[in-house]
């Protein structure tokens, strides 16, 4: 359960993956406006990648359900070839629950999961393009400073912003 600021907001975390995931995935992702068809569907073969292998992925999800109904979530997994070091994939709060606390708590979920498996720290990358503006305030407000900028690298114009945070 989270306090939220003039009322209790039922939030339930959830850790386990299943099927119907996908469509309510799709459906977050899309409210939010930020992502693009195809990267979408990157998120959704993420999932189906914990879905077919298990604990053998190497993707690992937490879900905030709200009501029965997915709120939010966050993917992170191990950066394949490094010592302790995890990327988090992707974090996204439904447009109809944003600015609830949901996506800091997530967050902080994440970062506590990581730990527990000696994550050292993490990387997260995010746009340069003006949309993005709100999530890079997000993670500079969580601790991440920015420790590097790729020009042009999802396009013309639209920088990789790369951020940091020590786990330990």
């Amino acid at each position: 359960m989270m306090q939220t600021t003039g009322e209790q907001l039922q939030i339930e975390l959830r850790f386990e993956s299943n099927p119907s995931d996908r469509e309510a995935l799709r459906e977050l992702l899309l409210s939010t406006g930020f992502f693009y068809a195809h990267e979408i569907d990157v998120a959704i073969e993420l999932l189906d990648d914990r879905l077919s292998k298990g604990e053998k992925s190497e993707y690992y999800f937490i879900f905030a359900d709200v009501g029965g109904k997915m709120a939010g979530y966050v993917c992170y997994g191990p950066i394949t070839v490094t010592e302790h070091r995890f990327d988090m994939y992707w974090i996204g709060v439904h447009q109809a629950w944003r600015g609830r606390g949901i996506g800091g708590q997530l967050l902080k979920a994440a970062e506590d999961r990581m730990r527990a498996l000696n994550g050292a720290y993490v990387y997260v990358e995010t746009s340069s393009r003006p949309l993005y503006e709100p999530t890079r305030k997000f993670y500079e407000k969580n601790g991440y400073p920015l420790v590097a900028r790729i020009p042009h690298f999802y396009a013309d114009d639209d920088d990789r912003m790369v951020y940091m945070k020590a786990l330990r």
